[in-house]
């Protein structure tokens, strides 16, 4: 009994020492507001506008999510889970690409190269290793 009596007297005393707290609201203070106010403005990445599946020539399977806006292709060969993004090429200093090969087309480091679109039902793809070939979907 006393000893409950202990515990509940010292338990009283700690809740009688605890001062309250007060939470103001409003405004405060940004350390970071300069430094975002200066930064440039996000770019999400683009949307897939389409997924589809080609047969090609040499009858290998490739599996392609198109970027939305002509932006790029995602590229996935056969059960292969590795995906290759292409985009389109950068600009030469000799004033832009239209002298490149692949001007109307998407490029990835490694000798990749797709000629198409999203709506063609036949595609131009060439891959490391191998010639260009065509791809049906």
């Amino acid at each position: 009994m006393i000893r409950k009596f202990i515990l509940i007297a010292l338990g009283g005393t700690a809740v009688a020492a605890c001062e309250p707290e007060t939470i103001r609201g409003g405004q405060q203070a940004d350390p970071m507001k300069d430094e975002l106010a200066k930064a440039a403005p996000v770019e999400l990445p683009p949307a897939i506008s389409a997924s589809k599946t080609y047969r090609c020539k040499d009858n290998s399977l490739v599996r392609i999510d198109w970027l939305q806006g002509g932006r790029g292709a995602n590229l996935r060969v056969g059960d292969d889970a590795a995906v290759t993004q292409l985009r389109t090429p950068e600009p030469t200093a000799e004033g832009g690409n239209e002298a490149s090969p692949v001007a109307e087309g998407f490029v990835a480091e490694g000798g990749y190269v797709l000629r198409g679109d999203a709506v063609a039902a036949t595609i131009n793809l060439a891959m490391p290793g191998k010639p260009a070939q065509s791809c049906r979907a």
